[in-house]
């Protein structure tokens, strides 16, 4: 791993230049002089790369797509900035990349051959290239192939789509994925420019996180740019039977011909949402803000790729009652793209403070009411997750070491505390001093890559010395360096939340179903509540009613199948294993299907049924998914087989332990 030395007075002058778009104006807000430089040891745990000798400013990308050999070949042409003058090597990271030829451009723009070296692989962080430079040119160029296996990439075969007529492809960069595709410095510290030139089939529409073109013809032969300076895990492709719908002047929805009139109709209101953020947190700087809905195997809710944000089409439900995943990804057009944190032990400065911009969104669109049912169901997970997770992975600020593999960080963390924190500061300051704060802090920081640390600075140099004694730093501290939740912080509660308990606890106490004039109003936040407030198991006969009265086997929800099926699991519901098993077959999001698998792999007959679902569903599913369910059974298995052999698997004894036994690996972009 290698280090870099921040500076926590950086101009935003100097992080705007070359970032092709003028500096939005700073709010009154904004403070006339910088917080005092603090010489910062930043460590990334998760990269080769060494952006303190050499860094990366522009990628120029040409790249060919072959389906049949699910392989992109092609080339990387960096432009450098040597950081440091006596350097001799660039050092890039890879995973599982094929490296033909290395070469530097000369004076008269002829490349001549260099040296390089592809290390020993790590399952993790892969393979360090180490391109021997010693005489510094300005662009390198790595010819390269990706396998076939890149964890970063998923290729469908046109059966695994949703018209059948096409293959489809699309990448996965977060959290440190881009390797496996690009080599290139793989940190978030390092941001760049990029172009691409992509060829593909002719019949096949190629997008990526840039500048793409509505009316852009079908013709295999396609070019990018992307002007402003992203990290390289906001470096995203995709390619399959695609068209585009527009919402508005600016945005749009790119989906399979069969999908995009669903998808259009539910992410509507996208325009709005893009005013209602540019309201309080200024402008929109990315140019066009388009939706690309992908295939149900896509491993998360959403991915923030600028201009192009990728969806699930499991929050096409019909009801625009899961939108504020739309409301979370531009969110991050500020927070994370725009700020971005410099490691991945800073993850709550993306995710945190996107959660919390998310829910103002919602709020401001849907009202409080919606708003507070998606934060208490959001802090009931934090509260069910931290009973059981390590308190070194409950702090916002991690400490050097304490992630092994960045995919393994706690989202409750990340968001949910993330966001508390942010809502915490919102709730003693007030809105009217807080908001222009935060639209100040995006206007300083903007298109730079910061620390925790840098974040309390500004802080305390800020809206803490403009207002004293409203917060003190020992309580800010808390919250960030300390496991656990303050125990000052806001409490939210929900009036139709209130509703739902009682229908729910007069129907354990009397077996009578809540009235269906008022079930029939219920969103999906309703109902996830309803759920998750069960009993951990159930009589046979008690899911047997609830599922002929509300119909929750076969739910096309995919926030009340996860709920649903582990808890017919845990209570012996048999009835639901077929629907269940289509639904782990048709699903790729983690966050859904992961606590089905867990719940399943408790007993031996569900691990039994879980492999043979898996088996049938792997070609399908997500590198990034299969590892995942794969370590699922793996550790099943250990348990089961270390188990006394006459001991039989007992049920959860509380909804708490239940839900902490099923509790998903993160689900990045609430994604």
């Amino acid at each position: 791993m290698r280090q870099l030395f921040l500076s926590i007075a950086i101009s935003v002058a100097l992080a705007t230049t070359g970032c092709g778009q003028a500096e939005a104006p700073h709010s009154a807000s904004t403070p006339t002089v910088a917080p005092a430089a603090t010489a910062e040891k930043v460590v990334d745990e998760h990269s080769y790369a060494q952006p303190d000798k050499v860094r990366i400013t522009d990628i120029a990308l040409d790249l060919a797509l072959d389906f049949d050999k699910k392989v992109i070949s092609g080339s990387a042409t960096y432009t450098l900035d040597w950081v440091d003058d006596k350097a001799t090597a660039l050092v890039l990271d890879t995973r599982a990349l094929s490296i033909a030829k290395a070469e530097e451009q000369k004076a008269d723009g002829s490349w001549a051959p260099l040296q390089f070296k592809l290390g020993a692989a790590d399952k993790i962080l892969g393979s360090a290239l180490t391109v021997q430079t010693p005489d510094r040119p300005a662009k390198v160029r790595v010819t390269y192939a990706t396998s076939p296996d890149a964890s970063g990439l998923q290729w469908l075969s046109p059966s695994m789509t949703e018209g059948g007529k096409l293959p489809f492809m699309f990448s996965q960069s977060q959290q440190i994925h881009a390797r496996s595709w690009v080599p290139l410095q793989d940190t978030p510290q390092v941001r760049f420019t990029y172009s691409a030139h992509v060829t593909s089939p002719s019949d096949v529409m190629v997008l990526m996180s840039a500048d793409n073109d509505p009316k852009a013809a079908r013709d295999g032969d396609y070019s990018f740019k992307m002007p402003q300076k992203i990290p390289s895990y906001l470096l995203a492709i995709a390619a399959g039977d695609l068209v585009f719908k527009p919402i508005s002047a600016r945005s749009g929805v790119w989906a399979e011909p069969a999908m995009v009139d669903k998808a259009e109709h539910e992410f509507e209101d996208t325009e709005k949402m893009i005013e209602t953020a540019e309201q309080i947190y200024g402008p929109y700087r990315w140019g066009r803000y388009d939706l690309l809905v992908l295939p149900p195997s896509f491993p998360y809710g959403g991915m923030e790729n600028p201009r192009l944000t990728f969806a699930t089409p499991t929050v096409i439900v019909g009801d625009k009652s899961l939108v504020s995943l739309v409301a979370h990804e531009l969110a991050h057009s500020w927070s994370g793209n725009l700020v971005t944190f410099a490691t991945d032990k800073d993850s709550w400065l993306n995710e945190g403070v996107t959660t919390y911009v998310q829910s103002r969104i919602t709020e401001k669109l849907y009202g409080r009411e919606v708003a507070d049912m998606e934060e208490v169901i959001d802090r009931d997970e934090l509260k069910t997750e931290f009973a059981t997770l390590p308190a070194k992975l409950q702090q916002l600020s991690l400490k050097p070491g304490t992630l092994t593999d960045p995919d393994d960080q706690s989202s409750a963390t990340v968001y949910t505390k993330g966001a508390w924190f942010m809502e915490f500061l919102e709730k003693r300051y007030g809105r009217a001093k807080f908001d222009p704060w935060l639209r100040g802090y995006f206007d300083h920081f903007a298109f730079q890559s910061i620390t925790t640390q840098q974040f309390r600075d500004y802080l305390e140099s800020t809206l803490m010395k403009q207002n004293p004694g409203v917060v003190t730093m020992a309580e800010v501290d808390a919250w960030l360096y300390q496991p656990g939740i303050p125990a000052d912080a806001p409490v939210i509660e929900s009036s139709r939340f209130a509703t739902v308990n009682a229908g729910r606890i007069a129907w354990e106490g009397s077996g009578k179903l809540p009235d269906k004039a008022v079930t029939g109003e219920w969103s999906t936040q309703e109902w996830v509540h309803f759920l998750e407030g069960m009993p951990a198991t159930l009589k046979p006969e008690q899911l047997e009613q609830l599922d002929s009265a509300y119909k929750f086997t076969g739910t096309p929800n995919g926030e009340i199948a996860m709920r649903w099926y582990p808890l017919a699991e845990r209570s012996g519901y048999v009835a639901a294993r077929e629907e269940m098993g289509k639904f782990l077959a048709r699903v790729g999001r983690r966050k859904l299907i992961i606590p089905i698998y867990k719940a399943l792999v408790a007993t031996p007959d569900g691990l039994a049924f879980a492999e043979q679902v898996f088996a049938q569903a792997k070609p399908a599913t997500h590198p990034i998914t299969a590892g995942t369910i794969e370590q699922v059974i793996a550790e099943a298995k250990a348990r089961l087989a270390a188990a006394p052999p006459a001991a039989p698997a007992a049920a959860p004894a509380t909804p708490a332990d239940a839900n902490a036994a099923a509790a998903p690996k993160p689900d990045p972009a609430a994604h």
